[in-house]
């Protein structure tokens, strides 16, 4: 292939000013290009900025005639960063799981939108609102509030046409409360994925909350109503799960509780901090104790707090019927999406809807994965999902891609993973991976001369070395109140990265000096 410099830069996907100013870019996306088109973004979080931020930087030439509209339900951006001020008791649900005391278990430097720093002196582990901030600086910055509607929920969305052509009618309802028709080209789904608690039920528990002695209250409470460990001064919990949010809900309420446990499946991610007893899976309660599956017992517990995760729902395509509902299932309708409640299918590379009642281009999902790092995963597959909605000639016939999707569920099965209940997952650290793979193979098919060039930057993904070490070092910094002169200075992605590098082998030293490396 003969080398073209202009079209290897404007491959990068830089801004529209980049591509129509400097280079006077040919547009990548053919004869669609002139052709306008709808486009609806539900969610106002991470992966609904980046899928909004991705549209405004095609060329001008080719979305002049677009109209672009994402929907937030809530009063603001951010998603499950923005908090809920006044949340809701069960069984009605709150906002969002956010809770006050919520820091990153992520260094930022990680969590960015690429070429989106977070701003100087921001901590290296911050609280919540650092996050929420951030998400408002990157709309305010890359000119997003135009096209935003807050508080308008999307209530319905269905299909009407073909699988060759259509449109999507939705059912929208405002800030007044009145629901508002309208038909949009393509859809794209980023909603979140935790607004639906996944709440597990053990053997023996109506009988031990019947039962409860001395006028003691006991309760089974899921983590999404979780807010203030004060609350349970004095009391002893079981914490259940060991994910990210289980160590975390632990860790605070053993600073008030008589006695706390974690009830893990195998490992938790991380140790939990503070007087925290390990002990595997539930098995059962009988009317006074809890019994784990090792047959250990803990007496005395009054409180059961579920860090179980969230089902997997859509309740306006359920609405719309384009989403069937079927829990535990592996059975794809031809014409529909499933939920598994883990795992939407079928899926073209956790985005494009395979089902057979629409083009494959008509509706995208961006930020389904989990253990994914979201903004710069989000970025990614927005980049994927903007180029082919400008441009469905760049994604394969159906029966091609239904094939690939085979054939990446078995190999997952070959790894040892049932792909219908990791789901959305990126098992084995394989986000950077994935994030590579999905540029790689946009730029190939536009033809592009720069087919090599990596998304994900080498110090991103260096940041894999260093869990563990980095944030127990952090942590010894902010102890030492150090954290303002370890900061200083840090703007750049470049700077970010080096500061990782140095508190890592800071720690490390230090552990080595003191004999404290596994």
């Amino acid at each position: 292939m003969k080398f073209d410099f202009r079209q290897l830069a404007c491959s990068l996907l830089g801004s529209s000013l980049f591509r129509l100013l400097l280079l006077e870019c040919p547009s990548p996306y053919g004869s669609e290009h002139d052709v306008a088109k709808s486009v609806a973004i539900v969610g106002g979080g991470s992966a609904g900025l980046a899928m909004l931020k991705n549209l405004l930087d095609l060329p001008l030439e080719t979305r002049a005639d677009w109209d672009i509209v994402l929907y937030e339900q809530r009063k603001d951006i951010g998603g499950i960063w923005l908090p809920d001020p006044s949340p809701a008791s069960p069984p009605e649900l709150p906002e969002t799981p956010l809770y006050p005391r919520l820091h990153t278990n992520t260094p930022v430097p990680v969590m960015t939108y690429p070429g989106f720093p977070y701003p100087p002196g921001t901590p290296l582990y911050p609280s919540h609102e650092y996050i929420e901030q951030y998400h408002r600086d990157y709309a305010t910055h890359y000119d997003l509030w135009p096209y935003i509607k807050l508080n308008h929920t999307m209530r319905s969305a269905s299909w009407t046409g073909t699988l060759e052509a259509g449109h999507w009618d939705v059912v929208v309802q405002d800030h007044n409360g009145d629901r508002v028709q309208r038909s949009f080209d393509h859809l794209v789904v980023a909603s979140g994925h935790n607004h639906e608690p996944h709440i597990v039920a053990f053997a023996g528990q109506e009988t031990w909350l019947e039962k409860a002695k001395y006028g003691l209250r006991r309760e089974i409470l899921h983590s999404i109503w979780y807010r203030d460990p004060s609350l349970y001064v004095n009391r002893t919990a079981v914490v259940v799960g060991g994910g990210a949010s289980g160590v975390d809900i632990a860790s605070q309420v053993s600073q008030y509780a008589r006695k706390v446990y974690l009830s893990v499946r195998g490992a938790a991610e991380e140790p939990p901090t503070g007087p925290v007893v390990i002990k595997p899976e539930i098995s059962h309660f009988t009317s006074d104790d809890v019994v784990f599956a090792d047959g250990s017992i803990a007496q005395g517990v009054d409180m059961i707090l579920l860090g179980t995760g969230y089902e997997l729902r859509v309740p306006f395509l359920e609405e719309g019927g384009e989403v069937v509902v079927k829990p535990g299932s592996n059975e794809t309708d031809e014409n529909k999406l499933t939920t598994n409640l883990r795992y939407v299918f079928p899926l073209h590379r956790h985005i494009f809807s395979l089902a057979a009642s629409h083009p494959t281009n008509a509706l995208a999902f961006i930020g389904l994965l989990t253990l994914a790092l979201s903004c710069p995963s989000d970025t990614a597959q927005s980049i994927y999902a903007t180029s082919i909605i400008a441009n469905s000639s760049l994604l394969p016939p159906r029966a091609e891609l239904l094939r690939e999707l085979a054939d990446s569920e078995e190999d997952l099965r070959r790894r040892g993973y049932d792909p219908y209940y990791v789901g959305h997952k990126m098992v084995d650290n394989s986000t950077f991976d994935y994030q590579d793979d999905l540029i790689k193979t946009l730029r190939l098919r536009e033809g592009s001369s720069e087919q090599n060039t990596h998304f994900v930057e080498a110090w991103r993904r260096k940041f894999v070395d260093y869990i563990g070490s980095l944030k127990r070092g952090w942590k010894r910094i902010e102890a030492l109140g150090q954290a303002q002169e370890w900061l200083e200075g840090v703007e750049s992605e470049e700077e970010w990265a080096d500061l990782m590098a140095r508190v890592n082998d800071w720690q490390k030293d230090w552990e080595s000096d003191h004999q404290l490396l596994a």
